[in-house]
């Protein structure tokens, strides 16, 4: 008799999982139910949580917000997105919710059910924000309301009541300024590259044409025409004549003699067969010149992972990212908005300083010829004057001499309560490890813009060659030296609640230069923990090379850990699936579990129990 789901949910999670995948077109995503915000990351969709009562409106937001997100999945293209997106901010709001109302209207034509569902997770939206209780434009987010507006015209169908009220707000004076353009919207939803042309016509419409950057169609003709205009200057005159024709016939050897005068051509002669000789004379005989040493790969771990160009990357500490004044205030910000976590981090931080003082007082190797005289065996010198005194010599336990490195993302979509936590959890073990002699470093990844930055400018500037690689200005952020005392630290993890710090996560180089840091260090033990909550996305590079392209950088360069073992590499994942890339790793799918998570990852890898120690890094082996 098999037993029953200790959850009543459960089988319902489970079959709104399978339709999510179904209806996405793609039986490999990864769905995952969390209390933070739902949303989708590469191949993985975050759902809200359904308790164990399963209450009705709990069901309806669920199943709107995996149509909404599935379709999304299926109709939408990054690359393409990425391509036409403005780099203002309002105007590239209002494009994104353009295009999600895109994919939920074509989903309504093929699939009509979905509408409805899709219509509670508006409502819900809606009541969150607030927006029926709204009485003027001021307070309507524009961005929402044209969303609102371009499904409420593509399906047909009115708007849940809060979502009613704010496009009712604007819906007047957007149909005044782009009525024309919007005429033609049913003709465009089936092709996202030119709904993304006519997105762009309804913002400039709408009076925002300052922010749309630069046209994409336009830099494209550019680059087609300066191709035309170089093939024509390297193809010969139509009439089949030269100029050089013009001039006398000249034989290689005496053309260029033609063009100096003797007593100079003399001279060069002479200089070149002293450079010879020369040449002759270092050269070892029978060796064949060397050829110019090729270029290191910019990876270790796939010497063919390319990078487009590196000058704009930066490798920074946290003190030179704002002023003193700037860090201690958003250090005191963080400490008040965590102050409710300190105590249960503070006590699993207890536990682990416990653990590890334990395995300190208890290690001794006993017998010993020199060394402290063991107490414990004193009785049997007493009973039998003849036998020697017995010493014990106290081991050198192996996190005495161990370094740990916390690598945390400093993504986008960590913003908000999963950055504080992380924060918060690598400030208290770092404290408590350092009390225990052992060394912690923290470092931070992410980029230094959206949508590429310089990097990106240089390869427009350049004609846009293909697949040319990780396209973005890399920032990798020292927060805390392994030899830094903390006392000297601690303002700076403060910086990760700095606005605009955190953009685009490329995991695979991140990883690869906090191995290269570790390798450098001296201590015989080195552990590294990565704190991440989703795959690596950055749209600028992803627009032009393989969908692919930094995830297998990311599995290559944790094959390539992995196999070395000289670093013991642990992840913790975030709402996100990561036992897929790491083989020892957790997934927590509530960020208030990261303090434990952490704690105990790292007190199992000080366990002398191996049974232990690979239950809790999430090995199974077979009994």
């Amino acid at each position: 008799m098999s037993k029953s789901s200790d959850n009543p949910a459960d089988p319902f999670k489970k079959a709104l999982a399978e339709a999510t995948k179904v209806m996405a077109n793609d039986h490999d995503l990864n769905v995952q139910y969390t209390v933070d915000p739902s949303g989708k990351m590469g191949d993985m969709v975050r759902l809200p949580q359904i308790s164990r009562r399963l209450t009705k409106d709990e069901v309806l937001l669920a199943r709107g917000t995996a149509d909404a997100l599935a379709l999304h999945h299926k109709y939408h293209d990054a690359g393409t997105h990425a391509r036409f997106a403005p780099p203002g901010q309002l105007a590239r709001d209002i494009y994104e919710a353009m295009e999600t109302a895109r994919c939920e209207a074509m989903g309504a034509r093929e699939m009509p059910g979905t509408a409805g569902n899709i219509d509670h997770k508006i409502a819900a939206e809606a009541r969150r924000g607030g927006y029926g209780g709204i009485k003027t434009q001021a307070e309507a987010p524009l961005p929402v309301a044209a969303g609102y507006l371009i499904r409420h015209l593509a399906t047909g169908r009115p708007m849940p009541e809060g979502a009613q009220n704010v496009m009712d707000l604007w819906k007047d004076y957007m149909l005044d300024k782009a009525g024309g353009t919007l005429e033609d919207l049913q003709s465009r939803l089936s092709d996202q590259k030119d709904f993304a042309r006519f997105a762009r016509q309804i913002i400039d419409d709408l009076g925002y044409g300052d922010q749309l950057g630069e046209d994409p169609d336009q830099e494209d003709e550019e680059a087609q025409d300066d191709a035309e205009e170089n093939a024509d200057e390297q193809e010969p005159d139509s009439t089949g004549q030269d100029d050089s024709e013009e001039q006398p016939e000249a034989t290689p050897d005496s053309s260029q003699e033609q063009q100096q005068d003797p007593s100079e051509a003399q001279v060069s002669a002479d200089d070149m067969a002293d450079q010879e000789a020369t040449d002759e004379a270092e050269m070892p005989e029978g060796e064949a010149p060397m050829d110019p040493p090729q270029p290191s790969p910019a990876s270790e771990a796939d010497p063919n992972y390319k990078v487009y160009v590196s000058d704009f990357d930066e490798e920074v500490l946290a003190q030179d990212l704002a002023d003193p004044a700037e860090l201690e205030r958003l250090r005191a910000y963080l400490d008040q908005q965590l102050d409710p976590l300190k105590g249960a981090v503070g006590r699993l931080a207890n536990k682990l300083q416990r653990r590890l003082q334990a395995q300190q007082n208890r290690s001794w190797d006993f017998d010993k010829e020199e060394g402290v005289l063991d107490a414990g065996r004193l009785a049997r010198v007493v009973a039998n004057p003849t036998t020697p005194l017995s010493f014990k010599v106290e081991k050198d336990m192996e996190f005495r001499d161990t370094v740990v490195t916390l690598l945390l993302d400093n993504s986008g979509s960590m913003r908000g309560r999963p950055i504080s936590i992380a924060a918060i959890c690598a400030d208290v073990l770092a404290r408590t490890l350092e009390r225990c002699s052992v060394k912690v470093e923290i470092l931070g990844f992410t980029t230094r813009a959206w949508k590429g930055g310089q990097s990106r400018e240089k390869w427009l500037a350049d004609g846009r060659p293909v697949q040319p690689g990780r396209l973005n200005d890399l920032r990798h952020i020292i927060y805390k030296q392994a030899d830094a005392p903390w006392r000297r630290s601690r303002e700076n993890l403060g910086l990760m609640m700095k606005e605009g710090l955190l953009k685009e996560n490329i995991d695979g180089e991140a990883l690869e230069w906090a191995h290269r840091r570790m390798m450098g260090r001296r201590e015989a033990r080195k552990i590294m923990m990565v704190i991440s909550d989703g795959a690596p996305v950055d749209d600028s590079t992803l627009s032009v090379n393989p969908a692919n392209f930094l995830e297998k950088h990311l599995r290559d360069v944790i094959a390539m850990i992995e196999k070395k073992k000289a670093v013991e590499l642990i992840a913790i994942g975030i709402g996100h699936d990561v036992t897929r890339y790491y083989q020892r790793a957790v997934t927590i799918t509530d960020v208030d579990q990261l303090a434990g998570a952490m704690t105990e990852q790292l007190a199992s890898l000080f366990d002398n129990d191996p049974r232990a120690r690979a239950r809790m890094v999430g090995i199974r082996k077979a009994m």
